[in-house]
């Protein structure tokens, strides 16, 4: 053959093959009977990826970026069982992901699109690992090239699926201060996901959050950068470990929501967080930097809201040029439910759901959920040359990599008959109930007559106890659940402990907030004050012949949530206890018993009556489902709270945001009231004293690049073994750009018996130092910094370090 004929063979291939991508034929076709390298397992990940994406279509790589939930009854049986017949209809080019197998959305007409509304049977473990079986088969048997799906699901304080264990709400698991129990809490998350074949969890929230109204704070590890980002660390290790090769019980983790969430305008979701790229890049970006930076985590989720007038799914520089380019995040851009659609219903950034995946794309987005609405329509803009084929090339890449690396390819299914006895495992159970424990904070416990603090409880003193409150046997869990195998009440608790312990135990009512509590179901009804003052008296009643009154008051799950429309609102105008939750505890402490309040909320609430009343008051948050284990443990001393809290307490709306690492010129005071926070960041009691020491530097003068180590002393000086949590905050006295009066930047939980001491060891290195100057270059300035230590962002002892 002539170089002329071999030279315009190629040009007729090389038109051949540019023709077949752009018309929708493969590339490079499967030989009959041979085994691709893109499924060899021993081939290297980028050569699998380049093997695959040139056998395909255009079609079949927008497949990848396609995702169903709400119509999955398009490739279901009226039973509900997967239809693999029907998926190659609806799907002929295969799919990419598949939303959260274990619930029947598309079954009934359910509105919303985080929660059910208490109207679906939602499938066990073994249906759903079934289910998912027959998904991942039709997959890998019945699509052209076998690609395996995603499959996601939630699992904000555990999986949420029936009979899953449900752990403390992320703002109890939050005020832990823990770590090493939130990587073991999300291990066993993931290890129930993955029994039923889940693959990729869409959380941990790490979002920063500095507004108390929003009803999402409570999906938070709270208000600080620096506690949200080693939790968060602790959260994405706990569901994959520490690498992106997936073990038998792990699944793929979610950071949410890319950014500025969790400080929306006028406290409403979604709203436009109007904060500078500095306030971004030193408080909502720095836990995302830490996980992307120190973790293999597999994909960032956009935020609903917008900044500077550029929604999240919109924001190429957000999520390119930061997460990408800056950072060097090697996974997947996953949409939040219907976030492109929302670019055009809620921000009418486009006028159609195709100019909407347009801006979508551009910014790099890689899968839209919960279905493809908008990048349904990628062929037609890839057609009209508005996206190109590297475009997509590149985002598929993204996809196809991870799914490679995640060994999904070779361990598509799982065992459907162990999943359920995989599921709420006697370890799960003692976990929940242990992190139950170490999650509750004690925010006072005054001295009774005798001079003795009212808790913890003790049996032979308590006489006659009343507990008063609708969610002492009602027990709310928080958002993002849904129903464990069991859930165990304060009411079953108490009344256990009294047969057990031979003291009198009595329940009323008290208060009702709503007349139910279901997440999902867009209309509130709340309890009437008629209905209310009828049990309010009932309570009176019975609390004048008690010695002991236990109440329970707080929130539910319609109280405070996620407002995910304008018919499903969750956020709030007021801190304050809603309804006539304060008329009933007001009526009780005028009688003068001794009574405990055990809080259950979502939101920090401005509990002024009560911090000046009660005798004792114990921060709950939602406790999951070992509530009522936990707070008998917490009231009769098992277990001696050390959680400190992980947001400030706000007197009242007024004096919002409160957060505690504010800039030196806010806060100089109102002419009707105090501007310090009733309660304050890191705040929390014990059931025994500690000292904490000054802190003592190792080395107190360094350069701007050396690090060193600082000392800080704790000693139990009380009568009982106890926790507590020993935080290291920093001050950069004097700096070229204005800096906040404290930040957070090291705690160490420890656990101490009477009379024990201990010398604790931080690390400050550079990036504790540094900040982002004029220019917007991170830099550490010479100069002195102010090193506190102490039991909160209050109580502090101080240490000079000269960096020059």
């Amino acid at each position: 053959m002539s170089d002329q004929t071999q030279h315009g063979r190629r040009r007729f291939l090389a038109s051949v093959a540019g023709a077949g991508i752009a018309a929708g034929t493969p590339a490079l076709a499967l030989a009959a009977g041979a085994r691709p390298l893109y499924k060899d397992p021993a081939a290297p990940v980028p050569k699998r990826v380049d093997d695959l994406l040139r056998r395909m279509t255009l079609e079949e790589k927008i497949a990848q970026m396609d995702c169903v939930w709400q119509e999955k009854k398009k490739i279901e049986e009226p039973n509900g069982d997967f239809s693999a017949t029907k998926a190659s209809q609806v799907y002929p080019h295969g799919l990419g992901m598949l939303a959260r197998p274990s619930d029947r959305q598309g079954k009934t007409n359910v509105a919303g699109v985080a929660g059910d509304d208490g109207s679906r049977a939602n499938r066990d473990a073994g249906n759903t690992a079934q289910y998912v079986n027959a998904v991942q088969k039709w997959a890998i048997e019945g699509t052209r090239l076998g690609i395996p799906l995603f499959l996601h699901e939630e699992a904000l304080h555990g999986y949420v699926a029936r009979d899953a264990t449900c752990f403390p709400q992320a703002i109890g698991l939050a005020s832990s201060f823990d770590p090493a129990l939130v990587e073991q809490v999300f291990a066993v998350a993931a290890r129930e996901m993955r029994a039923r074949g889940a693959n990729l969890a869409l959380a941990p929230v790490v979002d920063v959050a500095r507004e108390p109204r929003w009803g999402r704070i409570e999906e938070t590890y709270g208000e600080d950068p620096h506690l949200s980002g080693v939790l968060g660390k602790a959260a994405v290790q706990g569901f994959s470990g520490t690498s992106r090769k997936l073990g038998p019980d792990k699944v793929l983790a979610t950071l949410k929501h890319m950014t500025g969430h969790g400080q929306p305008e006028s406290g409403t979701n979604i709203g436009p967080a109007e904060v500078s790229e500095r306030t971004l890049r030193e408080d909502f970006f720095a836990p995302f930097e830490k996980i992307v930076r120190e973790t293999k985590v597999a994909a960032i989720m956009p935020s609903y809201n917008e900044i500077g007038g550029v929604p999240s799914h919109a924001n190429r520089w957000l999520l390119d040029d930061i997460c990408r380019k800056e950072w060097g995040f090697k996974g997947v851009m996953v949409s939040d439910y219907l976030g492109i659609k929302e670019l055009v219903t809620r921000h009418h950034l486009g006028a159609t759901p195709k100019e909407a995946a347009l801006y979508a794309v551009k910014a790099g987005v890689d899968i839209e959920t919960p279905d493809g609405h908008g990048y349904r329509h990628l062929a037609d803009l890839v057609r009209e040359g508005k996206v190109t084929n590297a475009e997509i090339d590149t985002i598929v890449r993204r996809i196809l990599t991870l799914k490679i690396e995640a060994g999904l390819f070779e361990q598509p299914y799982v065992d459907a008959a162990r999943a359920d006895s995989l599921t709420a495992t006697p370890d799960a159970v003692a976990l929940a109930r242990r992190a139950a424990g170490r999650s509750v904070v004690l925010l006072k416990n005054a001295p009774a007559k005798d001079g003795i603090a009212l808790l913890p409880l003790q049996p032979k003193k308590v006489g006659r106890l009343l507990l008063l409150g609708t969610h002492a046997k009602d027990t709310p869990i928080g958002g993002y659940s849904d129903i464990p195998r069991h859930v165990v009440s304060i009411h079953d608790a108490l009344q256990a402990e009294a047969k057990a312990q031979g003291f009198g135990f009595d329940y009323r009512e008290g208060v009702r907030i709503t007349e139910e509590r279901i997440w999902g179901k867009d209309e509130i009804r709340f309890t009437s004050a008629e209905v209310n003052a009828k049990l309010i008296a009932d309570a009176v009643a019975a609390a004048k012949s008690a010695d002991t009154i236990v109440l329970v008051l707080g929130d539910n799950e319609q109280t405070s949530r996620e407002a995910w429309a304008d018919t499903h609102l969750g956020d709030r105008n007021s801190l304050d206890l809603m309804g006539q939750q304060n008329d009933l505890a007001r009526a009780i402490l005028d009688l003068g018993k001794p009574t405990v309040v055990f809080l259950l909320n979502g939101r920090p609430l401005s509990i002024n009556l009560l911090a000046e009343r009660a005798d004792a008051i114990v921060e709950g948050w939602y406790l999951g489902q070992e509530t009522g284990h936990a707070a008998a443990d917490v009231l009769f001393g098992r277990v001696n709270p050390g959680g400190k809290l992980p947001v400030s307490i706000a007197r009242n709306v007024g004096q919002l945001p409160i957060f505690y690492n504010h800039k030196p010129s806010a806060r100089r005071g109102y002419i009707d009231g105090s501007t310090k926070p009733l309660y304050p960041f890191g705040f929390g009691l014990s059931y025994t004293r500690f000292e904490i020491g000054t802190p003592r530097l190792r080395k107190a003068t360094i350069r701007p690049d050396e690090s060193t180590q600082v000392e800080v002393d704790v000693a139990n000086v009380g009568a009982v073994a106890g926790d507590e949590v020993v935080q290291l905050y920093i001050r950069d006295d004097v700096s070229s750009v204005t800096r906040p009066v404290l930040e957070l930047k090291g705690f160490q939980r420890v656990t101490l018996n009477p009379g024990e001491k201990r010398t604790l060891v931080f690390d400050i290195r550079p990036a504790d130092l540094a900040f982002y100057n004029v220019a917007m270059r991170r830099v550490v300035e010479p100069g002195s910094f102010t090193i506190h230590a102490g039991p909160n962002s209050t109580e502090l002892k101080s240490a000079k370090l000269m960096v020059g």
